[in-house]
């Protein structure tokens, strides 16, 4: 009898076990492990975010900045000094000093460096003068203009040629060509050749001594 009073005994003070414990730290454990999943993929988003506007960054980048384009090389006007023009069907010609004004137009974002070079006119085809052009450079979305001074003469073309010409028109036609051949220089670590054809057409007009209609390709 004692016994059993004793073994009741123990029974009645023995730690309890609680039968939910177990489940208690399950449910942390996979609250903690999704919370863990969570951080990792807003991390992964921002990485994701970081690199696309990284991309965007060095696309833009790419596409104004670092893309090289070629300068334009054009004759902007010109004045006269000496201007001789015999509009006579017996002997037409003429003789003219030309100061023209060019430019090269640089659209880069880093200087344009050209060599030495010449510019020729051409009329109906017949080569009547030539300029020298002096290497220089432009600047970085620039247009640089200087003058260059042109003696033109229609000692070449033909008289009938001429005479035709100034029947029907009060104008001398000319066409420039040129080349320019240079670098483009952008943040002073990348280089790339380029070079400038002119292509242009104009008219001097006689009877107010002006160049006009000026058109580049």
């Amino acid at each position: 009898m004692a016994e059993k009073q004793e073994a009741t005994a123990r029974a009645y003070t023995s730690p309890q076990v609680n039968p939910y414990g177990r489940v208690d730290e399950e449910v942390a454990s996979i609250a903690e492990k999704e919370e863990r999943r969570k951080k990792r993929m807003k991390c992964f988003a921002y990485l994701i975010a970081f690199i696309v506007f990284q991309t965007g960054v060095f696309l833009i980048f790419g596409l104004t900045i670092m893309k090289v384009r070629t300068p334009r090389f054009r004759v902007m006007s010109a004045s006269f000094d000496t201007f001789d023009v015999s509009t006579l069907d017996t002997n037409p010609s003429f003789n003219i000093r030309m100061i023209a004004e060019l430019g090269v137009r640089n659209r880069n974002f880093g200087q344009y460096k050209y060599q030495n070079s010449t510019i020729e006119f051409f009329y109906q085809g017949t080569k009547v003068g030539e300029a020298f052009v002096p290497r220089a450079r432009a600047k970085a979305r620039g247009t640089r203009r200087f003058n260059v001074t042109v003696d033109l003469s229609s000692a070449a073309v033909p008289t009938d040629v001429l005479a035709n010409e100034f029947r029907t028109h009060a104008v001398i036609p000319l066409r420039s060509e040129a080349r320019l051949r240079g670098k483009v220089e952008i943040m002073k670590i990348m280089k790339k050749n380029r070079s400038s054809n002119m292509n242009c057409s104009m008219e001097i007009n006689i009877s107010s001594r002006q160049l006009g209609n000026i058109s580049c390709r």
